[in-house]
């Protein structure tokens, strides 16, 4: 009966450790270079990475949706909460991505969001498409940014040790933080506000709109110049002169 019991035990091994070599060789599609297939797969996160394990890419819910990744280290996003895919550089460092998402509230108000966008390298984003609706207010908006040279990991390091300061006291830090270091500027924006009229606003590398063609919610198309203290220089076609 000793050896029927061991003879039996050993082929339950043997059968489950079958098993076991089976399903990893279907799940990790290893079978003469083949790809696995399905048809259909639920997941709440899928990470792409590289052989060395460097993560590119992250398709994700809510739920499971990635904090700042900055050379494989991870910080804390200070207010994102979204679904959406995002893109990491050769260094493992976020370097772009598409959000979205929307919801009705308890007052049956609609809000809607997009977001794509793409970051200078160790910096935040330089190019932005965004699109969004809340209540009766939609937007729609292509825009260029000029950014600071420096590195980000600066101000995420900064975030980490003013997380328990107050308020002002961490109002005051990012304030110090900013004027040594310069502020993102916009430089191109383009597109459709609140109201109905759309436009193509230029600006210097201060940030000065300088430039913008626009067409009212009228229908009206008007060309602006404006000077550095934001006041209008001239127009085309010209103001009519009052009656």
């Amino acid at each position: 009966m000793t050896i029927k019991w061991r003879s039996q035990t050993l082929l339950a091994v043997y059968a489950g450790l079958l098993t076991v070599a089976a399903s990893v060789h279907l799940l990790s599609g290893s079978s003469g270079g083949r790809a696995a297939r399905f048809e259909a797969i639920d997941v709440q996160r899928i990470n792409i990475v590289e052989p060395d394990g460097t993560i590119r890419l992250v398709l994700s819910d809510k739920a499971r949706f990635p904090g700042i990744l900055f050379k494989r280290k991870e910080y804390p996003h200070p207010n994102r909460k979204t679904a959406g895919i995002l893109f990491y550089n050769d260094e493992g460092t976020e370097n772009g991505g598409l959000t979205f998402g929307g919801a009705k509230d308890a007052d049956g108000e609609p809000s809607a969001y997009g977001h794509l966008s793409f970051d200078q390298y160790e910096q935040d984003q330089v190019l932005t498409l965004d699109t969004s609706e809340s209540g009766a207010s939609r937007r729609a908006r292509l825009t260029i940014w000029d950014r600071p040279d420096y590195s980000i990991e600066e101000l995420l390091e900064l975030q980490g040790r003013i997380k328990a300061l107050s308020a002002d006291e961490q109002k005051k830090a990012y304030a110090a933080f900013f004027a040594d270091r310069g502020q993102a500027q916009p430089r191109l924006f383009l597109g459709k506000t609140d109201d109905g009229g759309v436009s193509l606003r230029l600006s210097d590398r201060d940030g000065r709109e300088r430039l913008i063609l626009e067409v009212s919610p009228d229908g009206a198309g008007v060309v602006r110049f404006l000077g550095e203290d934001g006041k209008e220089t001239s127009r085309f076609p010209a103001a009519k002169n009052p009656d």
